[in-house]
């Protein structure tokens, strides 16, 4: 089984301001203005052909950070990303321009893909009937709800059928039934051998579907097997985390970032 995706030692900065002027400030003098906050430190990563990664982790531990890195959304601060194949992130919103209808995005999309005119209209009519959008496909995407906007966005990255696939977050929106006719289209990938990345909070989900699970904690990885195996350890730790307040918790944040 081939390697298709391999990250080393990679971090991410992001600098936060506490107004627009001390952003303004940093971009042009000298002296650095802004807290430095990492997303991420040292993450090493590496999935096969075929493998389905979960993404876990509490809020803020970097998975959707990472999950743009690897779909070449963002660029990391430092490390290695070496990613082989086309990867299309799915994320509610995700590269939809709200100003433009449904069926301009898709155009858009494929467009920026390299899709030729005559391959997006043969691929058009397959995208609108599995986001379920015909009578809003021409509707602008900012009247979409949340849920019609994941839809297309799924259903976009589907059909132009990527190396690798990458789900953040986007079956938690929207109704069951159309989540389920998601995971049957992933469990068809999977069949045929894709990589996927699953982001989600929903451990059930991730149980059912995920071959190996990575653990994320406040941007460093905390584990990386089995999903039997780190899906166990995790759900341990969250039985204790629920059990923090909100002022047990950030201490238990702030101790984890500054380790």
């Amino acid at each position: 089984m081939g390697k298709t995706i391999d990250l080393k030692n990679i971090s991410k900065k992001y600098k936060l301001y506490n107004n627009s002027k001390e952003r303004i400030k940093d971009l042009i003098l000298p002296k650095s203005y802004g807290k430095d906050f990492w997303a991420l430190r040292n993450v090493d990563f590496q999935a096969n052909n075929g493998d389905v990664v979960g993404f876990i982790g509490v809020n803020g531990s970097g998975k959707s950070t990472l999950s743009n890195i690897i779909a070449g959304i963002v660029p990391q601060t430092s490390g290695e990303v070496i990613v082989k194949g086309e990867a299309a992130l799915i994320a509610v919103a995700s590269g939809l321009k709200g100003d433009l209808t449904g069926r301009q995005n898709i155009e858009l999309k494929c467009l920026m893909l390299g899709f030729t005119k005559a391959e997006i209209e043969s691929m058009e009519e397959s995208i609108i009937e599995f986001a379920e959008l015909e009578e809003f496909i021409d509707q602008p995407v900012k009247s979409y709800s949340s849920g019609m906007r994941s839809r297309l966005g799924f259903a976009i990255s589907v059909t132009i059928d990527p190396d690798i696939l990458i789900i953040d977050e986007a079956l938690s929106v929207g109704d069951r039934a159309f989540a389920e006719k998601s995971l049957a289209k992933m469990q068809e990938f999977k069949e045929r051998g894709k990589t996927m990345i699953f982001v989600s909070h929903s451990l059930g989900q991730v149980k059912e579907f995920c071959d190996k699970v990575l653990w994320l904690e406040y941007g460093k990885v905390k584990e990386y097997g089995p999903t039997e195996e780190v899906a166990k350890n995790y759900e341990l730790f969250l039985k204790k985390y629920k059990k923090m307040n909100k002022v047990q918790r950030e201490a238990y944040r702030d101790k984890m970032l500054n380790q």
